[in-house]
């Protein structure tokens, strides 16, 4: 069976689409030829997004399926320190606690999530966006939580930390130990992708919440190893308690709070499976990172004189 699929960024019109239907602007979509199957909108920020959204393609979109984040759950809060109470069972599920508090990170690091996605509005928050979607009598949504995303075009450039370490001749590369055992969920952007498009076709998604993230989840200390095999470095990993760590090797929020998640329900229900194994994955991404330094703006920060002080001082 085939689909037409139309697949939603903001900002740019599809060729088979009049600018005047992107998001809000409902005006003649009806007479639109052909309806579309699917919607695809990977770039959903808030709620009020989510809405326009769901209004512009009722009627017109047999369903819609978004990309959303695995930082809807509780445990993302406990992790930056918004929620209280305990920590949440690892791996987490599409039942999992979701947060009980809108705003997903402060405000001073959605700015700085805004200078690399020009997306995100000041509300950004999925759940919302969720109840949006999945909320709508009329027009059928499907919901994919998204894990952290490297490979090609990561803005966050996630290997840089260990890969800038490793070209720059470093022998030593140091961990705070929380970090270096914290677990955390990820995707290569092409297994990603390929979710995104099953979902799309899948009849039975609909309705439905899936997880997206590779199994088993690593730890950021295995994460330097993969990367460190790849590239031949022999060096050595060091981990150091926090208050023996360079300030800015320390991160923010409660590393005991590990942000594993279970991919089970997309793999049994829809068969998913990546289609780019975990070394060509790593491969690939090195390959691109490597070619493609970050810009302007770096989320890293290294500091080599002090990380030389406090190996020196172990």
């Amino acid at each position: 069976m085939g689909h037409s699929l139309a697949v939603f960024h903001r900002g740019s019109t599809p060729a088979d689409l009049p600018a005047e239907s992107i998001l809000g602007e409902r005006r003649d979509l009806a007479a639109i030829r052909p309806k579309a199957d699917v919607v695809i909108d990977l770039i959903l920020s808030s709620g009020v997004q989510a809405k326009s959204l769901m209004g512009a393609f009722r009627g017109i979109a047999g369903r819609v399926v978004v990309a959303s984040s695995i930082d809807v759950y509780r445990a993302c809060g406990v992790l930056h320190g918004s929620e209280e109470g305990p920590l949440e069972p690892v791996p987490l599920t599409e039942d999992s606690p979701l947060r009980t508090k809108l705003q997903t990170y402060p405000p001073a690091q959605v700015k700085m999530l805004q200078k690399l996605f020009g997306w995100i509005d000041e509300e950004y928050d999925k759940i919302p966006v969720e109840r949006a979607v999945l909320g709508d009598p009329e027009l059928p949504g499907t919901v994919l939580r998204l894990p952290m995303i490297y490979g090609p075009g990561d803005h966050l450039c996630r290997f840089h930390p260990v890969l800038k370490r490793i070209d720059d001749g470093r022998r030593r590369i140091l961990f705070e130990e929380g970090w270096a055992a914290w677990r955390s969920p990820r995707g290569y952007v092409e297994n990603v992708a390929a979710a995104l498009a099953l979902a799309a076709v899948s009849e039975r998604a609909a309705g439905r919440v899936y997880n997206v993230a590779e199994t088993p989840a690593f730890s950021e200390l295995d994460w330097a190893g993969k990367i460190a095999a790849a590239t031949g470095w022999d060096g050595e990993f060091i981990t150091l308690p926090k208050e023996r760590i360079p300030p800015h090797l320390v991160a923010p929020g409660n590393s005991a709070r590990h942000w594993e998640a279970d991919s089970t329900l997309i793999r049994r229900e829809l068969g998913y499976k990546e289609p780019v194994p975990l070394d060509e994955a790593i491969h690939r991404t090195i390959d691109w990172a490597r070619a493609h330094p970050p810009g302007e703006f770096i989320p890293h920060r290294f500091d080599y004189p002090a990380e030389d002080a406090a190996v020196a001082s172990r």
